[in-house]
């Protein structure tokens, strides 16, 4: 099968991810790197792949990519992905898909009038991890799920510039429920459906800035389930997605007797997320506290899922398969995210309406 011509837009430590994955990928080819800083020149020339200082320069020719990663900052990704698709040109939009649900919908609307492939890079949705974690649910293993408890707890280093080389940070916007809490939402949503409403809290004591570092956050799910999840990036542990899957090797793996980031609950059972410990009751006669609960180790194979969302993207371009987190689907995500932040604003609960209805 002919390799897929793909194009990377943004050679920031992301896109140099992908441009990576694209030329390890058996399905695809590095086509083109877009981006006009000066420092993509050199990484250009590393990989040997012909450079261009905008998208518009490369869809206007006529030799185009069959598909275009777009790895840039969060502001750009509408503008882009709608050139994308007045070219008739897939795109894989990094999340969030975009800076405001105003301008996602913009998106979503283009999209669909063009019939347009969109997948968006919530790549979590791609682990084999949550896939299995998804598909023990839904067999029913844990009977109707009563609630999840989640947590994001991680520290931000202050001495290795991260905040000081991107001040934007430390301001409204910065903080870790816009940068960090939409990957969750993304998880959440897939293990117990659709998040219905919101109750926040946000509090910066730690670091003083004018935007959190710590949050706690209620939410009530459509089928009736409730959920607790903390999150801050102030806080020195390893409980976190990153550091207890291990499946992002940029981050130090949690020694494996660590907790778990999530627990699902079930009227039968429950499952540790990502140790797969599934916890359950042999019996319905036997469900009791006084009585003990089965416990297993569910088997699965750990794969990463960025070179899986690759390969499915490399789907979705030969139409063999329907984007996984379609448009629709990342808006909703962006949705529940600004209903925390206003929440935590405000300190009144917020329903999220379905981005079907909007």
């Amino acid at each position: 099968m002919k390799p897929i011509a793909m194009a990377v837009v943004g050679a920031g430590a992301i896109g140099r991810r992908h441009v990576e994955l694209v030329q390890r990928s058996p399905d695809c080819r590095l086509a083109a790197i877009v981006d006009p800083s000066p420092s993509a020149v050199a990484f250009a020339k590393s990989v040997r792949t012909p450079l261009y200082a905008s998208l518009r320069e490369i869809l206007s020719q006529s030799a185009r990519p069959d598909g275009v990663i777009l790895a840039t900052p969060n502001q750009l990704h509408v503008d882009q992905a709608l050139e994308c698709v007045a070219a008739g040109v897939p795109a894989l939009v990094e999340k969030p898909i975009a800076h405001t649900v105003e301008a996602g919908i913009r998106l979503c609307e283009a999209a669909e009038a063009a019939n347009a492939k969109i997948l968006v890079g919530h790549h979590r949705r791609h682990s084999s991890i949550m896939s299995k974690a998804c598909e023990v649910i839904a067999e029913g293993s844990l009977g109707r799920i009563v609630c999840v408890v989640g947590t994001a707890l991680f520290y931000k280093p202050d001495n290795e510039g991260y905040f000081d080389a991107a001040p934007w940070r430390k301001e409204p916007g910065g903080g870790p429920i816009l940068i960090n809490m939409i990957h969750e939402i993304g998880n959440l949503r897939s293990l117990c459906g659709e998040i219905a409403a919101v109750h926040a809290f946000s509090s910066n004591a730690v670091r003083g800035f004018a935007v959190e570092d710590t949050a706690s956050i209620n939410l009530r799910f459509a089928n009736g389930a409730l959920g607790a999840f903390v999150l801050s990036d102030a806080a020195a542990s390893s409980r976190s997605w990153e550091h207890t899957s291990g499946e992002d090797p940029g981050y130090a793996k949690a020694h494996a007797s660590a907790d778990d980031c999530y627990l699902v609950a079930g009227t039968f059972g429950s499952l540790g997320i990502p140790t797969m410990t599934l916890k359950r009751y042999p019996r319905e006669a036997d469900r009791s506290w006084r009585k003990p609960l089965e416990t297993q180790v569910v088997p699965l194979e750990v794969a990463d899922p960025l070179e899986r969302q690759l390969a499915h993207f490399c789907d979705v371009i030969r139409g063999t398969a329907q984007p996984l987190v379609s448009a629709r689907d990342a808006l909703q995500n962006l949705r529940v995210i600004e209903a925390i932040a206003e929440s935590a604003r405000t300190g009144a609960m917020v329903e999220t309406a379905s981005s079907a209805t909007v």
